[in-house]
């Protein structure tokens, strides 16, 4: 199986034989967490820095009410707060969605990195400053966007960045969340949920059902949630990317 590392960094930069050696080997010792495993919980110290190479993870804050706020997914390939070893504490938590391959990363290598492999060093300043971009767009998403928009844009989103490492299939591509957990990330209720999802089903747009995201149009749900990729910022391969999906209609 590809490295999602490797497959995510290369869509930015041209990387050296001696760059994918250094990632293979930071990347070479995954372990296997089960789903719904609380990775670090805000209040604590890190000292690691967590990157998923299989499955899906999530950042959170919950209130002291217990309500809970989702405001990033992680998918494979993404790190877990690349600098957060800066912090003298966790000002949020990381979890799993689904079963994951993680790698724990010293802060050692982090410092590794930064003095000795300057092109990954500013790879991952790149993946860094996209986690950021996100952010600003799913703030957009949530104060400025209606329901049925604010759910088909994160679903345009989740393919634009699953694409990029090879995990989609014709519009279609994996999301174990349940309706809660899109909830949580949207700001709408669970009954708003459900509803909005029926009317992006009956619209043709996108069915969201098992944890699967089937997309008939992956250009129309674009316009639908006046969709534009470009805080994603793929760079120069993303960029062909988009130019042969519009060739081929979209898919």
């Amino acid at each position: 199986m590809a490295n999602a590392l490797i497959e995510k960094l290369g869509a930015f930069t041209d990387l050296t034989p001696a760059d994918r050696e250094w990632l293979t080997r930071i990347s070479s010792r995954p372990a296997t967490v089960a789903a719904n495993t609380t990775l670090i919980s805000e209040g604590e110290v890190p000292d690691e820095v967590f990157l998923i190479l299989e499955g899906f993870g999530y950042r959170y804050k919950t209130t002291p009410e217990g309500k809970r706020q989702i405001f990033a997914y992680l998918v494979p390939g993404d790190f877990c707060d690349l600098h957060v070893a800066l912090l003298k504490e966790m000002d949020h938590s990381i979890g799993t969605l689904s079963a994951c391959r993680v790698v724990k990363i010293p802060t050692r290598t982090v410092v590794d990195l930064t003095d000795n492999h300057p092109t990954l060093a500013r790879a991952f300043w790149w993946c860094s400053l996209v986690d950021e971009a996100v952010l600003r767009e799913w703030l957009v998403n949530v104060g400025q966007r209606h329901a049925d928009q604010r759910i088909a844009h994160l679903f345009c989103e989740l393919h634009v960045r699953l694409n990029a490492v090879d995990l989609t299939l014709d519009g279609t591509f994996e999301l174990p969340i349940t309706q809660t957990e899109l909830a949580d990330t949207v700001g709408i209720s669970i009954v708003h949920v459900n509803r909005s999802l029926k009317r992006l089903r009956e619209a043709g747009l996108v069915t969201f059902r098992g944890g699967n995201v089937q997309i008939a149009d992956v250009w129309q749900l674009k316009h639908f949630a006046s969709f534009n990729a470009n805080y994603l910022h793929l760079g120069r391969r993303g960029s062909q990317w988009q130019e042969s999906a519009c060739l081929k209609g979209g898919s």
